[in-house]
């Protein structure tokens, strides 16, 4: 071989090498990017020949594609959508605008995800059909079923979740809507449809488990407030605090009473297991201006409040003020009302980091991206957001939670034969505005399976007459058996 020859067969070999390495990195490593940008009209028209993978939680596909006799080649379907349409939400090719899981995992329903690669290579080599994977999700449709019949007629949500892994076994969100409304290849009728959801009152299109208006925790907060002052130090389970019938708010005129009317149980004091079991709100808004707003919030940012979280669908985050301007706004936070607000899935983290032994999970409701000849793209694993208190202290604290499911003021989440560790709430709106009602726990409460958080809105229908226990609890059971019951 010449000199000449050799120079250009180096040459050639060095332009294959780069011509590779460049179509590799545009094939793999800058497909998602390029996929997003809306430019890119050459994959949205592809994406219309593409049968999009299904959304499927156990063995439903809650999320399918069927033929249209359209440009779009394919029309999304919604399996009892009212049920899962805040999870699926819709995806609309005519007005290119999606929501849910069809939006924040499109890539891997449309198979142009990095992980579907060798999938595409498939595909083409072989002559097959585009095809996208199939997104597995953690929800159980039995629990989910029973969540969303227990929340009949009413607004609130519910989310359940597994204690040791972080995996959201249901998550609804009352009332829901019609994802086939908003999916429909007739932009027309779509935005009719979507103009009438935005004008509804109830709010249909908020997901109320993990993002809408966000509502005071009330005395779910209880059980986080007792966690910061048992890890103090200071403090034990049996330690004493005044047991007025009522107090007046340090630097303001205002008054706070237990629900009531009286004193917490009889005598001048009431120990803090007792005020917890009772749910009073006095002897805790004391506890809150002993322990000043810092180890407060510190607990509270440890089971996750002022965090952000992906399942991956966005959570807004739970919020702790960072600086409370007195100490009246921090005797209110003490039974979990003032100036903060929560998510069912940041007071279930509560719940489910207590079961876990003080280790809270990051919460997720993906399992596996499959695609389609079987094959794991893509699988999600537990990982921990941190240790909110040590082993002990979560033992003691669901004691303290069971005593207020036996003998206290959680009595509707009972089940026979079953040790139920619970919290209740009914949280205060201001004036003559209906109660937000709460349930929080984890069940059983020696060997956790489920850790759920529940809230009605309005009242639930009953304006300031309805409870957290006559009302959310009762739905939080229905939720635990259906899990207990597998």
């Amino acid at each position: 071989m010449t000199k000449e020859l050799r120079r250009l067969s180096i040459i050639v070999l060095f332009m294959f090498l780069a011509l590779f390495a460049s179509t590799s990195v545009i094939q793999v490593l800058q497909a998602n990017t390029l996929a997003d940008m809306p430019q890119n009209r050459r994959t949205l028209f592809d994406s219309y020949e593409t049968q999009r993978g299904a959304i499927v939680a156990g063995d439903s596909e809650i999320a399918t594609s069927v033929p249209s006799e359209d440009l779009y080649a394919w029309q999304r379907e919604y399996l009892d959508s009212p049920m899962w349409s805040h999870i699926t939400g819709y995806l609309n090719p005519v007005l290119q605008s999606a929501d849910g899981i069809e939006r924040v995992m499109g890539q891997e329903l449309a198979g142009t995800a990095g992980s579907a690669f060798f999938s595409r290579l498939d595909q083409i080599v072989t002559g097959q059909p585009p095809r996208g994977s199939n997104v597995m999700l953690s929800l159980d449709p039995a629990v989910q079923q029973a969540a969303y019949d227990a929340l009949a007629g009413l607004t609130g949500a519910v989310l359940a979740i597994e204690p040791d892994t972080g995996r959201i076994l249901a998550m609804v969100s009352t009332p829901g809507y019609d994802a086939n409304s908003l999916a429909q290849h007739d932009s027309e009728g779509t935005n009719t449809a979507y103009d009438g959801l935005l004008a509804d009152a109830s709010q249909p299109l908020q997901n109320r488990a993990i993002a809408g208006d966000l509502n005071p925790p009330g005395s779910t907060f209880k059980v986080v407030v007792a966690a910061a002052a048992l890890a103090s130090g200071d403090y034990d389970e049996d330690s004493e605090l005044p047991n007025p019938s009522s107090y007046r708010l340090p630097q303001s005129s205002n008054t706070v009473h237990n629900a009531n009317g009286g004193t917490c149980g009889g005598g001048d004091t009431v120990s803090i297991a007792d005020a917890l079991r009772l749910s009073c709100n006095v002897p805790f808004a004391e506890l809150a201006v002993e322990l000043g707003d810092e180890p407060i919030r510190e607990m509270a940012e440890r089971f996750g409040f002022n965090h952000e979280f992906s399942t991956p669908l966005a959570a807004t985050p739970s919020s702790y003020p960072d600086v409370l301007d007195s100490d009246a706004q921090v005797a209110l936070t003490g039974f979990g009302q003032g100036q903060l607000t929560a998510t069912p899935l940041q007071i279930a983290m509560v719940s489910a980091g207590i079961a876990n032994g003080g280790t809270v999970m990051n919460p997720y409701m993906v399992d596996e991206i499959v695609g389609v000849d079987l094959s794991v793209q893509q699988s999600f694993s537990p990982s921990e957001f941190g240790q909110a208190v040590d082993a002990d202290l979560a033992e003691l604290l669901t004691s303290m939670m069971v005593a207020n499911v036996q003998d206290g003021a959680a009595s509707g989440a009972r089940i026979d034969g079953v040790d139920v560790a619970g919290k209740t709430g009914t949280a205060e709106n201001g004036g003559d505005e209906p109660y937000t009602l709460w349930f929080t726990g984890f069940a059983p409460a020696d060997d956790p399976e489920i850790a759920v958080a529940v809230v009605v809105e309005d009242g639930g229908g009953q304006g300031q007459s309805g409870s957290g226990n006559t009302i959310a609890a009762p739905i939080a059971k229905k939720v635990m058996e259906a899990v207990l019951s597998r």
